[in-house]
């Protein structure tokens, strides 16, 4: 999203740097990406470094001074830090509450426990709240495959009964989306009718 903004004002032209961001201006940058999208303490901190990333290089391209920049970001960087945690701390942003709606919803498009870990790992999540959310609310790794193999159109989603080379293919297929052996060829054994139902029941939840 934020890439697609600026090769937008790239084709406008170059884009002032202004003033540098200060608390201020960040904790409103903050609130206005958070009004928006559901983001982690880190996460929410990343976003508020590219924007100040970006001003740093307007202001290059514009000649400011060099010290200036530097101790700009410096003074920025504490600021980001500061804002994320107090938005944390009065629970304008959850990490706990990101992860279990993200992995709901990674679950339900056929993604594996093992993929929504490393997602949540990339958004920020901690190993620790990742494990109490997933204990907490454990997902569906069948249905998850079971997905997977509907949006291939394999297993028992296949057009024709598949035979030993399509059934490797589609075992070959989930093992690299990080679902178990095991889990791979239940999904693969079941009929149509039972796999369409676990996947409704599923969505309900």
């Amino acid at each position: 999203m934020e890439k697609r903004q600026e090769r937008r004002q790239e084709r406008r032209g170059p884009v002032p740097a202004g003033r540098a961001p200060d608390a201020t201006r960040l904790r409103e940058a903050a609130l206005k990406h958070l009004a928006r999208f559901a983001a982690t303490e880190l996460g929410l901190a990343r976003v508020l470094a590219r924007r100040v990333d970006r001003w740093a290089r307007r202001a290059e391209a514009e000649g400011q001074d060099s010290e200036m920049i530097a101790a700009a970001i410096v003074q920025a960087r504490a600021d980001i830090a500061e804002i994320a945690q107090k938005l944390t701390a009065i629970g304008v942003v959850d990490d706990a509450a990101f992860a279990a709606s993200r992995a709901r919803r990674l679950n339900q498009a056929g993604r594996s426990q093992r993929a929504i870990r490393a997602h949540l790992a990339a958004r920020g999540v901690a190993p620790g709240t990742a494990d109490s959310v997933l204990e907490e609310a454990p997902l569906d790794e069948l249905a998850a495959a079971l997905g997977q193999l509907k949006r291939r159109r394999a297993g028992p989603f296949a057009a024709e009964p598949p035979d030993l080379a399509a059934r490797m293919k589609a075992m070959g297929a989930l093992a690299r989306a990080g679902f178990s052996q095991d889990i791979a060829g239940r999904a693969l054994d079941m009929d149509r009718d039972e796999a369409e139902d676990r996947l409704i029941a599923a969505r309900r939840g």
